[in-house]
Parts: C-alpha cells; structure tokens; sequence
C-alpha cells in the first residue's frame, strides 16, 4: 500500500514492536508527528521538557527494560539537544534509536533555518547513524538501524530524515523483524579451552563483571559460573546487579570508590576472569599497577575492548550468555574455599562504614534499600550520590540501577527514571540526584506531573558540588572554586511550582516517613535531604595511584595527624 514517509516510519516503529517513544515536535518533524496523532492508541508520545530529557527517556526505558527505547526531534537545535543523551548511551552501550528530521533536500547545505549535519555531529557517538534522503531507502534503514542497536554490542543509532521524504508517498510492505542472533562466530573453540585450562589451574581466581552481562542477559549463568568455580566477585558500576549483590561471594565494586576488600583482593588474585568490562580508568586507577599479580583471562563480544586499556593474557570473543554456556560445560565443581575466606576476612576488617546517627547519603540509600526491600530501579544523576548509591544500596537484580558511567552526564537521572517507570509501571522508580544536578534537568519534573508518572526524585543537597569539592578539598588546599551552592533556591517550592509533591528532610526519621508517604501516594515527589557539605565518598583511590592504595576516612585522619 501506498504511504507518505511518516507513516512509513511510524508502520516500521510498530513493526518493531514499539509503544513508547519520547520526544519534542518542530518544524521538520511535523509531518512525523501529524502521523503520530493518528496511531495516538498504539505507540504512546511522551512529552519531555527538553529534548535532552527525551534521549535520556528514552535511554532509562532501554536498561530498564532491555528494549529499544526510541526519542524524537527536530532539526538544528532539536537534534543538537539530543547529543549529550547520544552520547550517554553510545559510552554505556545502550540500544537506543534517536529520529531526527532535517530540512529538505534541496535546502541541505545552504545554512538554511535550523539546518545542522546530525549525521556528522553524531558520527564520533553513535554505533552508526544515517540520513535518509530518498523515500525508497526510509522502511529498510529503520529496520536496519533496530538491528545495529541491539545485536552484539548494544548502542544508539541516529536516524535523520529530510522534511520532504517524510511528505512522499512510497509502497509500503510491512515485514516481521528478524530474530538477532547471538554473536557466536567469533568464539573460537581453543580459546574456550585455554580459559578453562587457566581457571583450573588457578588458586586465586577473582571475577570481575561489567555491563556486558546484564546486555547480554546472562546473570544466571555468571552465577552457575561463579558458584562452580567459587570465586570472589567484584564488578563495575554498569555492571552492577549482574551478580546479585547479597550473595556471600560478592564484595562491593571495584575502582576508584570500591570497597577495599574488592581492591585488595584483585591486587592479590592470580587470575583476574573480566566478563563484559571495558577496564575504565576508574576501574584500574594506575594501570601498570593494575592486578599486578594475576593473569588477565576476558571475555567480551567486542574486540576492540581487548588489549585496548589492559593487556589481557587470554581472551574469548563472543556473546557473554554463550561464552559462559561453553566454559560452564567444560568445567567440574571448584573449591577456592581458602582464597574465597581470605577475601571475606578483607571485608569484615574493612566495612562499608557511616554515621547513622544523623541524615547522610550513605544512610539514606541504606534505608531506601530497607524500605523498597531492594525492588525499587535507582536511577542516579553523577556525583557523590552516584557513588553511595552504588556502594550502599544492594542490587541483587539486573537492570535495577540505571547510571551514567562513561560520560558522567549530570542531569542523567530524572529523565532517565520517566523512561524507567514509562517502562515498568509495577515498579518503584528513585532517582538520586545531587543538587547541582538537580539544576540541570529539574524541569522533566513538568513531564512526569503532566502525565502522572510517578518517580519519585531524592536530592541529597549539600549546597556544594560535591565530587569535585572533595577533590579540592584532598588535592587542591581546600581552594572551593566555583563548587559552592549556597543561594537562595527553594527547591520545595520549584518543585510543587510543577504540581509535585515536595518535601524537605534533615534526619533520618522524617526522611524515611517522607519515603514511604510518596510510595503510597503514587504520584510524582520530591524529597530534598539536607546533608553535609563536608561528606565524602569512602574508600577513594587518589589520582595516579593503585587501587591497592585505596584510602577512607581513617587513614586520611592517621595521615593527618603524624
């Protein structure tokens, strides 16, 4: 049958079994969104604040739900607006599909209005992009851009569609996507048996996991894996909830605020097994120092992430999930019993310690934990509530918390948590958001008021930036330059200004009441935590050091005082 462009592309979004997508209208999309009006009962539009939202909307449905998510823009700054949100998602591996449309063809290149090359400001941050310019290649690009997003290593795909092919008319043949096959071809057989051939000839096995397992679905099978060759398990910020956190082998996160007995016990491993982890430098801290003892055995389906950051003894290219099949099938029940009550003794002797007299961060994601009994998804903005988040709360599931960890995008969070609960509505969704990231994208507030999404949104507000306040506190003498907040914003009432609900905490018993009332009430909340502008984030690695030289706050007061 015949079609204009734009109800092609809304025909191919079915077809891939789309039903929400997020986004802002313009000039050059408006045909897109005129068809959208019309198929308003099968594919949902949510309206964000900001085009920024949208890609980070969009971004948060995807690792909440491991689909698709999709965001909408138009041309010039619309499309521009959605870089930063591109950009979080190709650094964390997030299948997102962004559509964008440009001024016509006979327009390109002629700085004509809100005109910009997407394709090529997206080029450095997209798994692929494209531009689509003639209306018989619109159906087959979409369909192929689906594909690139989620099959092997997951990633974002812009798609740009001129004003005038979104206006033609084509024959339109719908077609049932393809299923995406696991990446298989690449796993080499000998390979697979000289990883077993290191496990069973190791004594001091540590694996470390990333967000590769949690893309590749393979959490149940890390676990047989882990359980059959008893190892300590440690993993990065993506990968957390990969390996249920509560098990008595897990022992915090690795990097630069990893536990110690996570730092320690990798210093001290002879075989290091890295499962879908790219080696971040706030993983490794001093590279040539990293796991100096151990040899390095990865498994990744990229491989360019081999050798790119830390030289790797031996290697398995492929599929997560099936990698782990194969070396599971070749190995026989392990018993690392000594090594494995070694790194236990590391964390009894070195717990995750804080206050809990007074309101803090790590206290309150302890009792965020206690009171969602750990089913909540965390969404988080980028600071040192990132990092409690990660440290305190307890992820025992994939896709419970949703972060940015490549780029560090401060303003992540909120749209990040829209999507999360557009996606999975049985669940209680909580961002953690400092306050300057609050500032940054406080006006998706007006989006989840609008149409009643419920998340519920916690700033920790110590009046400071506070990461990089505690960097100038440690490595620049206390020189506070531009990190202080102390200003006159009444984030209360910025916040009921939307139509949330809004309230504002100073101890730990009106915080948790605070928490529990915005459950109940199931509609969008704010609940602002005033903390310390002295908090910092324990254990750290100093800059240019070894994990192993991880320090908190104990050894900075004995430092101190010699």
């Amino acid at each position: 049958m015949k079609l204009n462009g734009s109800e092609i592309i809304v025909e191919c979004l079915k077809e891939q079994g789309v039903d929400t997508i997020f986004g802002y209208p313009g000039g050059a999309i408006l045909n897109v969104y005129d068809a959208l009006y019309k198929h308003s009962d099968e594919i949902t539009h949510i309206l964000t604040s900001h085009e920024q939202g949208a890609a980070h909307a969009a971004d948060g449905y995807a690792r909440a739900t491991g689909k698709v998510g999709v965001c909408l823009a138009t041309s010039g700054p619309g499309a521009t607006n959605l870089v930063t949100g591109i950009a979080t998602a190709y650094m964390d591996s997030i299948p997102v599909v962004a559509i964008t449309c440009n001024v016509t063809v006979p327009l390109l290149g002629k700085d004509s209005f809100q005109e910009v090359d997407i394709q090529g400001i997206t080029m450095p941050i997209t798994k692929h992009n494209f531009i689509v310019k003639d209306i018989a290649d619109l159906a087959n690009v979409i369909r192929k851009a689906f594909r690139i997003a989620k099959s092997g290593r997951p990633g974002p795909v812009l798609i740009d569609v001129t004003k005038d092919v979104t206006a033609a008319e084509y024959d339109y043949v719908k077609e049932t996507p393809k299923l995406i096959e696991r990446q298989t071809d690449t796993i080499k057989e000998e390979d697979v048996e000289n990883a077993v051939k290191l496990i069973k000839e190791c004594k001091k096995p540590y694996v470390f996991v990333g967000g590769g397992v949690i893309a590749s679905e393979a959490s149940e099978e890390l676990s047989r894996f882990v359980h059959k060759i008893n190892a300590p398990v440690t993993d990065s910020l993506m990968g957390k909830g990969a390996f249920d956190g509560s098990d008595p082998l897990y022992s915090g996160m690795l990097g630069m605020h990893g536990t110690k007995a996570s730092n320690y016990g990798v210093s001290r491993c002879d075989l290091l097994i890295v499962i879908g982890a790219r080696f971040s430098d706030r993983v490794t801290g001093n590279a040539k120092k990293f796991a100096s003892n151990a040899k390095i055995l990865q498994f990744d389906v990229d491989p360019a992430e081999i050798n790119k950051n830390i030289k790797a003894d031996a290697t398995v290219i492929g599929d997560a999930l099936e990698v782990l099949k194969r070396v599971n099938a070749k190995l026989e029940q392990m018993d690392h019993s000594d090594w494995v009550n070694e790194i236990e003794e590391l964390k009894v002797k070195f717990p995750m310690s804080y206050r809990k007299d007074i309101l803090n961060g790590p206290l309150v994601m302890e009792h965020i934990y206690d009171i969602t009994r750990g089913e909540a998804i965390i969404s988080t903005d980028v600071g040192q509530h990132q990092m409690w988040a990660a440290q305190h709360y307890t992820y025992k599931k994939p896709r419970t918390l949703l972060t940015s960890g490549g780029l560090g995008t401060m303003g992540y969070g909120l749209g990040a948590a829209i999507g999360a609960k557009v996606g999975c509505r049985d669940k209680v969704v909580i961002n953690i958001a400092g306050d300057g990231c609050f500032r940054m994208n406080m006006n998706e507030l007006a989006t989840a008021t609008r149409y009643n999404i419920p998340v519920i949104e916690v700033i920790l507000n110590n009046h400071v930036l506070g990461m990089v306040r505690q960097w100038q506190d440690l490595f620049y003498g206390q020189r506070y330059s531009a990190t202080v907040l102390e200003d006159v914003t009444d984030f209360v009432k910025v916040s009921e200004g939307m139509g949330a609900k809004a309230y504002r905490v100073t101890d730990p018993e009106s915080f948790d009441k605070a928490l529990k009332e915005a459950i109940e009430l199931n509609i969008p909340c704010v609940i602002e935590c005033v903390i310390g502008k002295d908090d910092k984030v324990f254990p750290m690695v100093a800059p240019g050091a070894a994990i192993s030289e991880a320090f908190d706050r104990a050894d900075l007061e004995l430092k101190n005082n010699k």
